[in-house]
């Protein structure tokens, strides 16, 4: 059986491994496409901690914070609708493609949730 901890490691991890996709990726053609990916799985996995994991059961104090920062990242970025939008405009447009991957990374990199997310994986 999997323990909270487990579950919620496991979840924080994909998260991680989505970043460091969106962060390897060269801004290429068709590089539109992972970053729509990759950004609906980080969206995904947070909504799925925000709804499925009880801050009781987790004894790290750090969560806590952590999903506020969540809460917040999910109230203040959207970026579906903005891909959406560009990918039939712009997906050959290397340079506006960069910048939507830029901008999503930065809005993770926020308020230092990415330097969060590892060291709650590690107290885990």
């Amino acid at each position: 059986m999997v323990t909270y901890n487990e579950y919620l490691q496991s979840i924080l991890v994909k998260i991680l491994d989505s970043h460091s996709t969106l962060k390897q990726t060269k801004d290429s053609y068709g590089d539109l496409d992972i970053i729509k990916k990759e950004h609906l799985r980080i969206n995904g996995f947070i909504k799925v901690i925000l709804k499925k994991i009880d801050d009781d059961k987790i004894p790290a104090s750090d969560f806590k914070t952590l999903k506020s920062k969540f809460q917040y990242y999910l109230d203040n970025y959207y970026f579906e609708k903005e891909i959406e939008t560009m990918a039939p405009l712009y997906s050959n447009d290397l340079n506006r493609v960069k910048n939507m991957r830029l901008k999503i990374l930065e809005a993770l990199e926020g308020k230092h949730m990415m330097d969060d997310i590892k060291e709650l994986i590690e107290k885990l």
